[in-house]
């Protein structure tokens, strides 16, 4: 069944870019002994940390940096402490806060499954001009500020 509704068209293709991952790291997740590859969302927050390491990284600025709601967050967080991916440590400063701090692991995981998006990424837009690929660009972005910009939503624009 063929259907050419927008929203389908993008479900679709998540389930081919997931369905994807999973086929590379199915070796991986066959194996107990071996950690659990990062998801994407874990990816972002680990490239952030690793490219913000001057600084101290909170909770918070990972929700407004990936804009996602703070429950998404902490969920995430939670399950990258379990796989010791990061630690949270009691902020010295204010006790109420606690830093993310990433492990060797987490990086020496990123540095992996990096290369592995890129070649993705690389797969995914083979044989698309440049110029199609800013068209999409930009009707992406209208369509996420559409969105967020609609007086009708009931939901907050955070995901």
């Amino acid at each position: 069944m063929q259907n050419n509704s927008i929203l389908y068209q993008i479900k679709t293709l998540e389930k081919l870019i997931f369905r994807s991952l999973i086929n590379d790291n199915e070796i991986t997740i066959k194996d107990p002994q071996k950690i659990t590859p990062p998801t994407p969302t874990q990816m972002q927050i680990i490239e952030y940390i690793i490219k913000h390491s001057d600084k101290d990284i909170y909770q918070k600025d990972l929700e407004e940096v990936l804009n996602l709601r703070r429950a998404t967050v902490s969920g995430v967080l939670q399950t990258m402490e379990k796989n010791n991916l990061i630690e949270r440590i009691i902020d010295t400063k204010d006790t109420r806060t606690k830093k993310i701090i990433l492990n060797q692991e987490a990086k020496r995981l990123f540095e992996k499954h990096k290369k592995q998006l890129e070649n993705l990424e690389f797969k995914i837009i083979k044989d698309i001009s440049k110029e199609e690929l800013e068209i999409f660009s930009k009707v992406i972005l209208k369509m996420k500020n559409n969105i967020i910009d609609s007086k009708d939503t009931a939901f907050n624009s955070k995901i």
